[in-house]
């Protein structure tokens, strides 16, 4: 008689008259049976650690192990005052700078295209305006290059860097409004500057002020936060060709 277990054939020949024969047959056959069905199979790869909780039907949720992080590597993370302080001097430092250049600029072209001080007051609209837009320019690309010089400082973070550097400067410009306001409501200096001679209302000036500022505001944030990002990819850059 031929049994086959687990793919292998075993030939046993038993004697069919013989009742002890056939007893020791049929316990080796059991045994074989048990011993088949205890055989403990080892997987290749250990299976992926399980995460809590399972599926439909009691099967387990398996999710790949998280990488460790170095936390040294973490401490240096996050919003660093000193990188946003000197990040703002330079946005300072750079305003005083790029304004000066564009007044100078504009003088020199208004002595080229003869362009006086009646033409001025013919259109202050148009000249209010485009005085407007050249500061806030100008004011842009020196809050882009303290957010860069911040970022770089820094080295992680640096659109948090960039944002740090504009909020000190709204800090210190609010501290600076506030004792413009202390001295005026103490020495009334705004007074001193209405202007006759100026073709604009003072509502119309206000509201210009009021934009002019509002979009000063949000172009320095954009342009910080953009610096801050482009300082920082530069050490980006390093630890790429160092891995």
């Amino acid at each position: 008689m031929s049994q086959q277990y687990g793919g292998d054939t075993a030939t046993v020949t038993t004697p069919t008259n013989d009742p002890t024969a056939t007893q020791s047959y049929e316990e080796a056959r059991a045994a074989a049976g048990r011993a088949m069905n205890t055989i403990a199979i080892t997987p290749d790869r250990q299976p992926v650690a399980a995460a809590p909780g399972v599926l439909g039907g009691g099967t387990p949720v398996r999710t790949a192990p998280e990488p460790d992080l170095d936390t040294e590597l973490l401490s240096y993370r996050g919003f660093k005052f000193g990188a946003a302080f000197f990040g703002w001097l330079i946005a300072i430092a750079m305003s005083v700078l790029l304004l000066a250049a564009a007044a100078a600029a504009a003088l020199g072209t208004a002595q080229i295209l003869d362009y006086t001080t009646s033409d001025a007051k013919a259109e202050p609209g148009a000249a209010a305006i485009t005085g407007a837009a050249v500061a806030v320019f100008m004011v842009m690309l020196a809050f882009y290059t303290g957010g860069y010089v911040a970022g770089r400082l820094a080295r992680f973070d640096g659109g948090r860097q960039g944002f740090g550097v504009w909020m000190i400067a709204l800090l210190v410009g609010a501290l600076a409004g506030g004792a413009s306001w202390f001295l005026d409501h103490q020495y009334n200096l705004v007074s001193d500057l209405n202007r006759p001679d100026v073709a604009l209302s003072n509502n119309t000036l206000a509201m210009g002020g009021i934009a002019a500022a509002s979009a000063l505001l949000l172009v320095t944030l954009l342009a910080a936060i953009v610096g801050g990002k482009a300082g920082k990819r530069y050490h980006d850059k390093i630890d790429d060709l160092l891995d």
